[in-house]
């Protein structure tokens, strides 16, 4: 076998061989999304490509024939479903009159979720070859004509390795729940005082009271169960003006016949058996993550049960450590969530726009970290952990 190493871009996951791929995922702290089967789910239901502005253009470094390093990424048209916002650099390079789209993102689709973006297989050189995989992120950038490389919802290990090739890191916040020693819910409850105790409880009896019984769909369960969780999303998403569909049945489809020890679906259940609301979570290794919620039907304290205190009871049920439910919501805090920091890397081929949004982001990593902190203080005063990075 040849030792030359070399570069090439390929069309999305579906065009590498998944075993190959999955071998840089693996790991018991690695997030599902990023597996193989996830992001071709993505690109086998028509949820990515050009039509929809989203274009895969995976970068893959290989040695003969083995890969030993890629990254999941987009040519993009567009600033949608990424939950990282630079709709304001967007309009800033208007004004500066240049054209800031196509870009190109490294990260899953819809999915704010950290976990390994730079994947390097085991065994090998992974400093050498983190950098190695952003050189070729500006490379590719400047040979396609983008103006810029976004790397999301990225590690603190990878946005360090990206630092040193010029990029500026970004911070954001999302509310995490953690077990630490917690064994059944009135463990959980004890981290209170006795007023917000009492109000958890008023909203878990407030459910019962209404005759809803919630439960989780898992593994063989989960098929036929497509059009549910398909409607479940549609339920919320269309709702709202500022929601977005981006995903299609037939995602639905693929994840309840082929991800079904990944997939999670909650159901909330009246006594004559027709469900009102739901949720869609995923769940690998020790982590639980809500991902979509929906309801048919609006009922008092029906999200908090089905997205929070369900969850929370599956992480205690299942020994879960970590529950991630999503991106948003400071109300989330008064639950138990953590503020937790979440990374993004990116690179602008502009020198001027670069060097502003630069100096913009080193203010905003500073307000963003003193945000964490008094969210913690108004919390109760829980320390900062070491750590403010999920693993992967």
């Amino acid at each position: 076998m040849s030792d030359e190493v070399t570069v090439e871009v390929v069309d999305g996951a579906s065009a590498i061989e998944p075993a190959a791929w999955d071998r840089m995922v693996d790991g018991p702290d690695s997030s599902p999304f990023v597996e193989h089967r996830f992001l071709a789910s993505l690109e086998a239901a028509d949820t990515v490509e050009a039509n929809t502005g989203w274009v895969p253009r995976f970068p893959v470094i290989k040695r003969g024939d083995a890969i030993i390093a890629a990254a999941p990424a987009y040519v993009k048209l567009h600033s949608q479903g990424e939950f990282v916002f630079d709709f304001a650099w967007a309009e800033l390079c208007h004004r500066l009159g240049i054209e800031y789209y196509p870009k190109l993102l490294v990260g899953v689709p819809f999915t704010p979720v950290t976990g390994p973006r730079l994947l390097v297989a085991p065994g090998e050189d992974r400093p050498a070859l983190l950098r190695t995989l952003g050189e070729v992120l500006i490379e590719m950038c400047r040979a396609m004509e983008l103006s810029s490389v976004h790397v999301n919802f990225t590690s603190a290990e990878e946005t360090a390795a990206l630092a040193e090739l010029g990029f500026h890191e970004r911070f954001g916040i999302q509310y995490h729940w953690t077990r630490n020693e917690d064994a059944q819910f009135d463990d959980y409850l004890a981290r209170f005082n006795s007023k917000r105790r009492n109000q958890i409880k008023r909203e878990r009896k407030e459910v019962e009271k209404q005759g809803i019984s919630i439960r989780t769909l898992e593994g063989d369960e989960l098929r036929g169960q497509a059009e549910l969780a398909f409607q479940l999303y549609r339920s919320t998403v269309d709702k709202f003006f500022w929601g977005r569909r981006y995903l299609t049945k037939a995602a639905f489809e693929v994840w309840t016949e082929s991800l079904t020890d990944r997939m999670r679906l909650v159901t909330a259940t009246t006594s004559e058996g027709r469900v009102v609301a739901g949720a869609v979570n995923f769940e690998k290794g020790r982590r639980l993550y809500g991902r979509y919620w929906g309801c048919f039907s609006e009922l008092r304290h029906l999200h908090f049960n089905v997205c929070y205190y369900h969850g929370i009871d599956d992480c205690l049920a299942r020994g879960l450590d970590v529950f991630e439910p999503g991106a948003g919501g400071d109300h989330k805090l008064v639950r138990g969530f953590e503020p937790t920091i979440m990374r993004s890397a990116h690179f602008l081929v502009e020198p001027r726009v670069h060097e502003l949004i630069g100096r913009h982001l080193e203010r905003e990593r500073e307000l963003v970290s003193a945000e964490r902190d008094h969210l913690l203080q108004a919390a109760g005063g829980r320390p900062a952990r070491a750590s403010t990075a999920p693993p992967g």
